[in-house]
Parts: C-alpha cells; structure tokens; sequence
C-alpha cells in the first residue's frame, strides 16, 4: 500500500504547490512538504513565495500554513522552501526518541507515554516512579549502539488489520492511512513524524538528567548536533572555571565547594559584625535622648535593620517606645517597638499610621512594621505616629 502525503519525503527542501484555499492569515496548499505541529514535533519553519512561514497546523482536517503576511489575492502557484537545518534538527530529535523509547522498552519494559521536542532539548515521560543511574547508562548505550549500527529506518503503510503483522512498541488509536516506521528487530511505531533514512544521522544520543513529575520520570535529552552544541558551552564554563578557581577540571567541584563554604563564613562574620554596629547604634540613639520615645529618620535602611535596630533599643531601655523610619526611594518603611514595661500596642499603632501612607504592613503588640508610598514626609509621619503614641 502506498499513499502520497505531506511527510512522505523528509528531504524535500523546495517544492511548487498550488493554491486550493486562501484566507486572511492562512493558505492550503494542494500538497505539502511543511510538517504541521503534532506528536510532540513542532512545525517546519520556510517561506512561501519569500513570505516566512510563522505556523502549520492541521485544523478541520486540513493543512494550514500561517503566514508573516498576506500572500496576493489574485495567485495561484507559489514556490515553497523549508528550513533545512531546523527540519534536520527536529528529525534527528524525534527519531532519537524513537530509538531511546524503544531502549527503554527493550532492556527494561519501561513505557514512554510522551514526548515533548524543545528547542534546547527534548523530553520523554517514563510510566515508572524509579529508575537507577545504572539502567539510564544502560539504555543511553544501547541507544548509540543503534545508532552505530547505522540501521536502516523504514516507512510502511499498512491497514488496521496488517497492524497484527507487527510487534508494535505502542497501540495506536488511527484506524486507516497507518503509517509505521520501523528499525528493522528494534523498533516498530506507528507514526507521521518526520524520520532520515538511517539510524546513523541521529548522530548521537546524550541523557541530561532525569526528574520526578508525580508517577513518572521524564527524561530530558539531546541528539545529533545538539550534543555538540551543548559539550561546546560546557567546555567553555568549564575553561572559565579552570581559569577563574586555578584548578583542574577534577578538582573543580572540591574548589567550588570550598569557594561557598568560604562565602557562607563570610556572610556570617558580615551579619555579626552589622549586628555589633546595630547595637552601638541603639545606645547611641538611647543615649543622646532623655525621652521615653526614641525616634530617627533614615536614607535607604531595609525594613530588616530597622526591626533589629529597634529591637536592640526596646531590649536595652525596657521602658522605651522605638520608632524608626527609613526613606528609600519612592516609599517609606516604619517601625514600631516597645519594652517590655511599656503597655500601648504597636500593632494599633502602625494600623492607625499606615493609612497616611497609603500601606500595608503587619505585626504584633511589641513590634509592628510596614511599607507605603512617600505621601506625606517622613518627619510628618514621625509626628503622627508620635502624637498616637501620647494622645
């Protein structure tokens, strides 16, 4: 059985097609070499008549090509290209998944239930919660051996009932025009993706990594040019950081581990040293006041420094009530804070103050926070703040 459609020649670059159907955004052409978007495959990039092709899809059981713009009303034939190295690309990308679905089924009777082709990388969704680093290195090998091989890829159309005839890796739910592709005693799919001749132009397989989604493990991966494309931007990191650290590509990760451990021992001799000068700051504020309320303005303090500022003060005079505010930009931050023998709420405060600012904040009765816009000035706030304070 034989059938002419529009993936029967995946190596067609330029074709002539005619018209049969022309719309606003849209044309159908009489046949096509353009693979619409399906089965996890994107469509094929060209042009028609020089004009980009942006979509193909298959909607009411025709072929529509999506155009950048509008074709002339009043013609008939076009010349039609395709985008060669994208067509490739995901040709090399779809049968590697053929190939690694099939490994998978083979070595492991492990189902791949889908697949989605990136455009950095490609994905395929096992019917299995666990698999081990072994059996992935198992099924990348067998994979490239096929690969190797250079096995012929064949096409077959067949009937529902010839369907029989063949071991096929997954049910298919297509009734009539049943096209199979088949690695001779390795793979047999139904499928219309676009496929080379033989095995040996996937070039390569690469497993990148694996990850749980819910009761599978998707798979992500790479073929053909891909593999190099991605070894090539490794390599250039790892140079960087050979370079950057004065190591070599084995101690890279002991470099590194002692880089972070470095840094986190910094971060924290920095956040003790910003607590040491926090604390100096409070008794120098508590110190230059004789009031019970103790109040300061602020250029670009975070809403952190001021609740630990506070803190430091209400926690050093018991019976102070602390009241911070920091202008950063285009908003204000303001901070409440109280001792422990002082009995007003800072909660009340900020949600009495908070309003003139047009904020939002939060808290509790010894310290209270929150942020709005610089509707009023800061010493304005300060007085309203401190005039509920006393009132």
């Amino acid at each position: 059985m034989t059938k002419k459609l529009y993936y029967e020649d995946p190596y067609i670059q330029t074709f002539s097609a005619k018209i049969t159907k022309q719309e606003e955004n849209y044309v159908v052409l009489s046949e096509t070499a353009f693979y619409p978007t399906g089965g996890g495959q994107p469509h094929d990039g060209g042009t028609i008549n020089r004009i980009d092709v942006t979509n193909v899809e298959i909607i009411d059981g025709e072929i529509r090509h999506f155009l950048e713009e509008n074709l002339p009303s009043n013609i008939e034939f076009v010349e039609c290209s395709i985008i060669w190295k994208r067509r490739f690309d995901h040709m090399q990308q779809h049968t590697g998944q053929h190939i690694l679905s099939a490994a998978f089924d083979n070595l492991f009777s492990m189902k791949t239930v889908s697949f989605h082709l990136g455009k950095d990388s490609s994905t395929i969704d096992i019917d299995i919660s666990e698999i081990s680093d072994h059996q992935l290195k198992e099924v990348e090998a067998l994979s490239n051996q096929i690969i190797l091989q250079n096995n012929p890829i064949e096409t077959k159309w067949v009937t529902e009932e010839e369907l029989a005839l063949y071991k096929l890796r997954k049910p298919t739910a297509v009734k009539e025009d049943i096209r199979l592709v088949i690695i001779p005693n390795f793979d047999y799919n139904a499928c219309g993706g676009t496929h080379p001749k033989r095995t040996g132009e996937v070039g390569l397989i690469k497993i990148l990594q694996i990850e749980k989604q819910k009761r599978l493990i998707r798979v992500e991966f790479i073929c053909g040019e891909r593999v190099l494309t991605h070894l090539d931007r490794k390599q250039k990191i790892l140079v960087n950081l050979k370079n950057s650290l004065s190591a070599p590509e084995e101690k890279l990760g002991d470099a590194v581990k002692a880089l972070l451990d470095n840094g986190k021992t910094l971060e924290k001799e920095v956040s003790n040293l910003k607590d040491l000068l926090l604390q100096y700051e409070a008794k120098d504020l508590i110190s230059s006041t004789k009031e019970t309320i103790i109040t300061s303005i602020f250029q670009n303090r975070s809403i952190q420094e001021l609740q630990k500022l506070a803190k430091f003060i209400t926690v050093e005079s018991t019976g102070t009530i602390c009241i911070l505010i920091s202008e950063n930009e285009d908003r204000s931050q303001i901070v409440a804070a109280k001792g422990e023998a002082v009995k007003q709420s800072m909660k009340e405060l900020i949600v009495k103050v908070l309003p003139l600012i047009n904020g939002k904040g939060g808290g509790n009765d010894i310290i209270a926070q929150g942020g709005g816009e610089n509707m009023i000035s800061s010493k304005k706030l300060l007085e309203k703040s401190v005039a509920y304070v006393t009132s």
